[in-house]
């Protein structure tokens, strides 16, 4: 039998770069008139596996009939069927590279495609300026739009190809020390969410998680080998086997001895920093951070009425260590770092604190508060803000641990924060103490002149303002330095150095976490970003109960995610409908919270129902609906039908059909029931009624001697009496089934905590 012809369909497009940032892994964009293409030519390829092995027609036939009859029917089946998935081979016509893609959209403007970064750089295009459309997107937006190779009428032929399913794929990293906590996990996530192909020699790029260092992680793989041997394969609908392989021996012994060394500096070791843990206001915690990574705890419970103050301090000067905090809520799920934290001390004082008013709006509806300790490296300052530290001096401070202690603590009201509020005076401690003018301090009047001259020939105060005195010639004092655009200063080239990395870095800041045309300053409003309006921030989302990101457009906020409290992720997964368990009508589940509402609101103007006369009973004698109308049965004729106050099961025993204008009947009926209850009971072993000689016994009050009639008759004559004159407020005593009972006894116990 022959084989299964494919669909054939090629097309040459001029490139464009517009809106091509924002297409993952192997994705193109075509324009709407190459869908039309290429289902016309899926019509053709129906058309011809139709008429494929058809015999001649002949009319006096009915088998040849028939045929033709299955033919037509599976061409009206497949006319319109494109293969699944839609996959292309995209080809370079300038230098022949061949890569192959999946369709993303065909959206595209016409006579144009989009593709994405990693397509451009498998087909060796160039945005204008030689760098590659990756390196371009992390270093400058403005090349969204640029043209390539500086030429408008760069092209790239696109053919349509179905290609085999892929059940083994061979990936080499291309650098050593490749380590994440699970390779499959990371795989599946992205190939899952990015890819519909693999190009065999291609290098593909899977991002990871936040190393321990805070750092964004990237690893680089270089695809190997197929099976089945092919140039390309999909991984869409398929179980892919992947081997991951050292591109040689040399590498590999270079992997084993990362991962070795990065073993004894793990958390928890001797040489490495510290594991965290939990925190608490009763005792401190010591331990130990390398630069460049973090510490963390979390602290769940503390007197949320209170004022909580956070204190780090170090054993040394302390000056690298930064104290970082994020509470823990369904808002904000990620741990402090430096980029992403919402209260931070990164000033260069040995001692950081940060205070937490319980009035605080980012405290509401915390589970708990993150803390962070973080050790800034020289490194990084080296990459950010340039020179001032040795490259040697850096690498060899790197391997030191900083030693620290951080402690929780709810400060006296009257207590005020050490280096902010403290108010200098100018009263003398002692009599007869004055202030040296050089030094401030205060010395004995006799003394004043020794200690002036000493003073002045040893110590210089800074004339910047800052209040430090120093030794002349001192190390401190020729390392003093001041902040030309703020009031930081500091003591030591380090200190300097941090301080214009995270403040006054060379470079503005891009958040590396989603496409936002927005720059930054320093690196706090990058942090602000992050835990504000960024699409990448962690949410918990209160309707798939999943922490997944919170989504959206950070250049342009979405009003009805403002004015209804929810984030873009909310408000999408909020479409989706479910019954209400009150009035049964299909409601969005961002819509539940204001239609139970509206149920609080009818429930609070229902009139309040009316309890049966009889005080053992637990029902109304309007019959309460499902939905809570207390007038239901009335209104539908299903009301006590007597006016005596009781309901219709207690009423029931009394019904007699007789012509009763006065009631007199009745009366003898109801003081027949009460003289049966005392004197024989009712024979219930649950029965709690206080008129009955079961209730009675059950509840003690009975003792030894039973009720007569004679007895019965004073202890009901009141009841009597009532109905006698129509008093409404006389209660009833008349025994009702289990479940009765216990309704209103627990109605009484309800009504009693009110």
């Amino acid at each position: 039998m022959a084989e299964t012809p494919e669909l054939t369909w090629s097309a040459q497009y001029q490139l464009s770069s517009i809106r091509s940032q924002g297409l993952p892994g192997d994705k193109i964009l075509l324009p709407p008139s190459a869908l039309e293409a290429l289902l016309s030519a899926s019509a053709n390829l129906a058309a011809e596996t139709a008429r494929r092995d058809l015999p001649a027609y002949d009319p006096y036939n009915s088998s040849t009939y028939s045929a033709y009859r299955r033919a037509e029917s599976e061409y009206q089946d497949h006319r319109h069927q494109l293969p699944h998935p839609l996959t292309f081979r995209l080809v370079n016509p300038e230098n022949g590279r061949i890569v192959y893609a999946g369709i993303r959209e065909f959206s595209a403007e016409e006579g144009q495609a989009v593709l994405s970064p990693f397509l451009q750089d498998a087909l060796g295009l160039r945005l204008e300026g030689g760098g590659s459309s990756k390196a371009q997107t992390s270093s400058s937006a403005d090349a969204i739009d640029g043209d390539l190779n500086g030429n408008v009428d760069s092209t790239v032929t696109v053919h349509v190809k179905q290609l085999p399913k892929g059940v083994f794929v061979k990936l080499r990293p291309l650098e050593p020390g490749y380590d994440p906590e699970d390779w499959k996990a990371l795989l599946e996530q992205h190939l899952r969410q990015n890819y519909t192909t693999l190009t065999n020699g291609e290098v593909l790029v899977v991002p990871g998680g936040r190393a321990t260092g805070g750092k964004k992680e990237e690893f680089r793989f270089l695809v190997d080998g197929f099976k089945p041997e092919t140039d390309g394969i999909c991984i869409v609908d398929t179980d892919l086997e992947v081997d991951i392989e050292a591109l040689n021996e040399e590498q590999a012994r270079e992997t084993l001895k990362k991962i070795a060394a990065k073993l004894t500096k793990a958390p928890g070791t001797e040489q490495g920093s510290s594991p965290g843990g939990e925190l608490d206001i009763f005792k401190p915690q010591t331990g130990q951070v390398l630069p460049g990574e973090y510490v963390d705890y979390e602290m769940p419970s503390w007197d949320r009425s209170q004022t909580l103050e956070f204190e780090l301090t170090a054993e040394d000067d302390g000056e690298d260590l930064d104290l970082l905090v994020s509470p823990l809520s369904a808002t904000q799920r990620a741990k402090p770092r430096i980029d992403e934290y919402k209260f931070a001390d990164i000033d260069g004082r040995p001692t950081k604190r940060i205070r937490l008013e319980p009035t605080n709006v980012e405290l509401e509806g915390v589970e708990a508060l993150q803390v962070a300790v973080h050790a800034f490296s020289q490194n990084e300052a080296t990459d950010v803000a340039g020179g001032g530290v040795s490259k040697t001096e850096a690498e060899n401070d790197e391997s030191r641990p900083r030693q620290f202690t951080l402690r929780a603590h709810h400060p006296h009201p009257d207590e005020k924060m050490q280096g902010i509020d403290e108010d200098e005076t100018d009263v003398a401690p002692n009599e007869g103490d004055v202030k040296c003018k050089n030094c401030g301090q205060w010395v004995p009047q006799r003394t004043l002149m020794l200690h002036e001259n000493f003073c002045l020939r040893n110590n210089v105060l800074c004339p910047k303002g800052c209040g430090q005195i120093f030794q002349k010639r001192s190390p401190e004092f020729e390392q003093h330095w001041h902040c030309p655009h703020d009031e930081a200063y500091g003591n030591s080239a380090r200190a300097r150095q941090k301080h214009e990395a995270l403040l006054h870095p060379i470079e503005v800041l891009r958040c590396a976490e989603c496409g936002t045309q927005e720059t930054f300053p320093n690196m706090p409003a990058l942090a602000h970003h992050r835990t504000t309006t960024c699409p990448a921030k962690l949410i918990l989302c209160r309707f798939c109960h999943l922490v997944v990101p919170q989504e959206g457009d950070p250049d342009g906020t979405n009003a009805e995610a403002l004015l209804s409290g929810m984030t873009p992720h909310e408000l999408a997964d909020g479409a989706r409908t479910t019954e209400c368990h009150l009035c049964n009508k299909i409601v969005r589940l961002r819509d539940m919270a204001s239609h139970l509402k509206n149920h609080d609101l009818d429930r609070f103007s229902r009139p309040t129902p009316h309890p049966c006369r009889n005080l053992t009973c637990g029902r109304t004698l309007d019959v309460c609906s499902r939905s809570g109308d207390t007038r239901a049965g009335s209104r539908m004729g299903q009301g006590s039908g007597n006016d005596i106050g009781l309901c219709s099961a207690c009423f029931g025993p009394l019904y007699v059909s007789m012509h009763d204008p006065d009631g007199k009947a009745l009366r003898r009926r109801i003081e027949r029931r009460y003289l049966q209850q005392l004197v024989t009971g009712c024979g219930k072993p649950w029965c709690r009624n206080e008129f009955c000689k079961m209730g009675r016994k059950n509840l003690g009050l009975e003792g030894n001697n039973s009720i007569t009639t004679k007895d019965a008759l004073p202890m009901i004559r009141p009841f009597l009496r009532g109905l006698e004159r129509g008093e409404v407020g006389t209660p009833l005593h008349f025994c009702v089934d289990e479940k009765s009972q216990s309704q209103r006894a627990l109605a009484g116990m309800l009504a009693a905590e009110e």
